[in-house]
């Protein structure tokens, strides 16, 4: 594969706003099912009278972690397949696709907890469909960006995404949710069998699927890489070729493989905080399930400005700083959210949270999009998901294990906060050399 076909030469907008648009849509996704609607749904109404001592919320954790391990197996060679024939482009349409296909079959979920186990092998399946496509999604950004613009770019498209998350959510609120009563919403839509949910998975699929549509046909797709070995290679052949390249990394920059270990135990953490946000929300701070939402909607305004902020901060201070300041920040603001109480406090300590959000998760993708030689983005970023993956049962895992133990949510914040605190203390080890290579490539 050239160069000059992987990297762009300079910053062409209508490239970068159409890949953004993708970030846009994906909060369909993110931001409703996962992260404020339809994980609240499933603990809080669909599992709220399961049988038994395991609670609802610790079966989303554990069925999240065990959608992470297919993650951390299918990943990196889904990329390095996509960069070899050059199918970059064709799988995050095919993947996309089928992250809508799930969303839209979890209208089937009705309010009764025998659809509990729909709903988790739903959202695990898509959580797995919706890894898989950002892999080549991500390894896009050296197409619309230069060395210059990579971290502005980056920032731009997280700031899209929560943009687009609260859109969304506004929709979902105003227009099913608000209210009391029997009908909810403007559109006056009935809360039997949790119907006024189940539409708004429905708009979520619609969404993600429109917004999806414009990467597909603005930014080419890659010509195949040069080795007609790894492109024609089959599927058990793809792990053989995979595990030579990695050997390969690892005697000739270590520092990346270390770095790919601290990004995968502090995105970890990433995820588990807007996972089980929400659902903290409702079931240790009081907050009213139906104004989840409109904290949703503050909580991606204040990310999205984070993000922002972070682009530029990331091209002339270096993602590692952006990502070490914001680990930081989490652990502090976690610790005061794991012994206050009340909703205003959360509404304060939450928003604090959610700021330092997306500067770390923008960075760390420009981090590794920096230090990555061309024509391997597919295959370092589907590394990049497989090494979080390979770790991902920790912070939901962790979550469910210390709110069994207690009998108490809350302390599910201490099992984020170690992997948090896990993924910094590997950063730090990184060498400064990763660091010089980032921000001078």
């Amino acid at each position: 594969m050239s160069e000059s076909a992987a990297v762009a030469r300079h910053t062409e907008r209508r490239q970068v706003l159409a890949w953004s648009l993708w970030d846009w849509g994906s909060a369909a996704f993110n931001a409703v099912i996962v992260s404020f609607v339809f994980s609240v749904y499933l603990t809080d109404s669909v599992g709220d009278d399961l049988p038994g001592r395991i609670s609802a919320s610790s079966w989303l954790g554990w069925s999240l972690g065990i959608g992470g391990l297919f993650i951390a197996v299918l990943a990196p060679i889904t990329g390095q397949r996509g960069d070899a024939a050059g199918h970059r482009r064709r799988s995050l349409g095919l993947l996309t696709l089928a992250v809508v296909t799930c969303t839209a079959l979890m209208f089937l979920v009705k309010d009764d907890y025998h659809y509990l186990w729909l709903g988790l092998v739903l959202i695990s399946l898509g959580s797995v469909l919706f890894e898989l496509a950002q892999v080549p999604y991500f390894a896009m950004i050296r197409q619309v960006s230069t060395p210059d613009t990579i971290g502005r770019v980056s920032g731009l498209g997280w700031a899209f995404g929560y943009l687009g998350g609260i859109v969304l959510l506004l929709l979902c609120y105003y227009g099913f949710v608000s209210g009391e009563g029997d009908t909810r919403g403007f559109l006056g839509i009935s809360t039997d069998d949790g119907l006024n949910i189940r539409l708004i998975t429905v708009l979520a699929a619609a969404w993600f699927f429109v917004f999806a549509l414009p990467v597909l046909f603005v930014v080419p797709e890659l010509p195949a890489a040069a080795s007609p070995t790894s492109s024609s290679a089959g599927f058990i052949e793809s792990y053989r070729i995979l595990y030579a390249d990695v050997r390969a990394l690892w005697r000739s920059d270590r520092s990346t493989v270390v770095y790919l270990m601290a990004s995968a135990l502090y995105r970890d953490g990433l995820a588990g905080i807007f996972t089980f946000g929400a659902v903290l929300a409702v079931s240790v701070y009081g907050i009213e399930e139906d104004d989840v939402l409109i904290f949703g909607v503050a909580a991606n305004v204040v990310a999205a400005a984070g993000a922002l902020l972070a682009g530029r901060l990331d091209d002339s201070l270096g993602p590692r700083f952006v990502i070490v300041f914001s680990l930081v920040s989490m652990l502090v603001t976690s610790l005061i959210l794991l012994v206050v109480d009340g909703p205003a406090l959360f509404w304060v300590f939450g928003l604090v949270l959610t700021l330092f959000v997306g500067p770390a998760q923008s960075a760390s993708r420009t981090f590794l999009a920096r230090v990555t030689p061309v024509g391997k983005e597919g295959q370092h970023f589907g590394l990049y998901a497989m090494t979080g993956r390979a770790v991902s049962f920790l912070a939901p895992s962790l979550f469910g294990l210390f709110a069994f133990l207690t009998g108490s949510d809350r302390a599910g914040i201490i099992g984020i906060m170690l992997v948090l605190a896990a993924g910094l203390v590997v950063l730090l080890r990184v060498p400064a050399q990763i660091e010089d290579k980032a921000r001078a490539v």
